[in-house]
């Protein structure tokens, strides 16, 4: 155990005191949140433009009211000057396109006629726009030539919000519901990039002390696995020390810049919204609604939900590590690695892509429960289930397969590391790979 807590603490320390660690660690959130206010001021800038659209309106139908002006859309009514006018008006002149309605007999043939007209290829926000209004106009003028008082379908429409709960009597909703979706999801995605980010890093450490030839002393001295158990949970602990400095910073800048600059958060998020969206932005924003949003995320279990992130959080990535461990130690350089990779990364994509595609939509389904089980995919899947509610028998069976599974890979890794790790000048193959697994010397 002591050599073990030598190698963590080595591995742990050369970390943070490499130069692109450090400069990492403070330039990151500096860059994430630069870019983030860059975005916004470009956004911003874009959404100042005012666009001029010009519509002629053959078919009588349109009023202005139907085309009501915004911050940054203004409406003309050029139907007086004709189309090959207004088309050559736009074509010359300071406008962002012009849309033409023509005169049809029947409203399905309307519906397909009308057209659009601009210099550049449209902004797609800007046509659904239109299309929204011309499918409303069109439809109460459905309304109307059926007879139909369209004031009494307004008063007849009725929103109906169905209560949901357990047979134990707890209250769910559809916004708690979409809360425990973002909070596994962010998880599950949170483990997929710290796998890849700091699993290609024990790599990366691996391969540079084989071609060093220091690894050959340190060998002599040491077990395979215990060389390999280190260097994982040494990484692994410098990258979560980044990560919760990452998180520290990300929240200090942000509160800075925005209480100097007077920006707003939320409108950094809405900034490329459209009218409609950003109506129903503000509508979520409502102060009521946030202290909902509030209530419902104190009622989820986050205590059980932190201590299982962190357990499947480093679960997951000792596991994928001691995989990365055994390609570094298998190769010469990281261009060989290439062909080793895919097996590694495909469960971790799969998990997320299974997570995505089953646990929102049915998160105690036979498909979500089956790759909860598998210890290449529980770490994500899991943690996408756990603020849905998990029972503690699935936790434990989960937990104890990726124990297992963790130890097991470790030992069988150590058996290529042992061998791979003094192989030089040679690319390894997949055979190869098992003949040093049969390696009983």
């Amino acid at each position: 155990m002591s050599k073990l807590k030598l190698i963590i603490q080595r591995e742990f320390i050369a970390k943070v005191r490499n130069k692109s660690f450090l400069i990492m660690t403070f330039l990151s959130p500096l860059l994430m949140v630069g870019v983030g206010f860059l975005v916004f001021f470009l956004m911003k800038k874009n959404d100042e433009k005012v666009k001029k659209i010009v519509y002629v309106d053959n078919s009588t139908l349109f009023t202005k009211d139907d085309f009501k002006d915004t911050k940054t859309v203004y409406y003309e009514d050029f139907t007086n000057l004709g189309i090959e006018e207004t088309k050559k008006k736009v074509e010359n002149g300071d406008y962002y396109g012009a849309l033409i309605i023509p005169k049809k007999d029947s409203l399905e043939i309307l519906a397909n006629s009308i057209e659009f007209y601009s210099k550049e290829s449209p902004s797609m926000s800007i046509i659904n726009s239109l299309e929204s209004k011309i499918e409303r106009k069109l439809g109460n003028e459905k309304l109307n030539y059926f007879g139909i008082d369209l004031e009494k379908i307004n008063a007849s429409k009725i929103q109906s919000e169905i209560k949901m709960y357990n047979f134990s009597g707890e209250e769910s909703s559809k916004m708690k519901n979409w809360i425990k979706i973002m909070v596994g999801a962010i998880a599950g995605y949170l483990l997929m990039m710290f796998v890849m980010i700091y699993g290609t890093s024990v790599m990366r450490s691996v391969i540079e002390e084989k071609t060093s030839r220091i690894i050959e002393i340190i060998v002599s001295s040491v077990k395979p696995f215990q060389l390999m158990l280190g260097k994982i949970i040494g990484n692994g602990s410098a990258g979560l020390l980044q990560f919760l400095i990452w998180g520290i910073l990300l929240f200090v800048i942000s509160t800075a810049l925005t209480a100097f600059f007077g920006i707003d958060m939320t409108e950094m998020q809405t900034a490329n919204l459209s009218a409609e969206q950003l109506e129903a932005a503000k509508q979520a924003a409502d102060p009521n609604k946030m202290q909902l949003i509030v209530q419902e995320i104190l009622g989820l279990p986050i205590l059980k939900m932190f201590v299982l992130f962190i357990f499947y959080f480093l679960g997951g990535f000792m596991l994928y590590s001691s995989l990365f461990a055994a390609i570094g130690a298998a190769v010469d350089n990281e261009t060989d690695t290439q062909q080793f990779m895919l097996p590694i990364m495909l469960p971790l994509i799969l998990a997320v892509y299974v997570g995505f595609a089953t646990v929102i939509n049915d998160p105690h389904g036979p498909i979500a429960v089956a790759f909860s089980y598998i210890p290449l995919t529980s770490p994500i899947v899991m943690l996408m289930r756990v603020p849905f509610g998990v029972t503690w028998v699935e936790l434990a069976i989960s937990m104890l397969l990726l124990v297992i599974t963790f130890l097991f890979m470790v030992w069988l890794a150590a058996k290529i590391y042992r061998v791979g790790i003094l192989m030089y000048g040679k690319k390894p193959t997949y055979k190869d790979l098992y003949k040093w697994l049969k390696y009983k010397g």
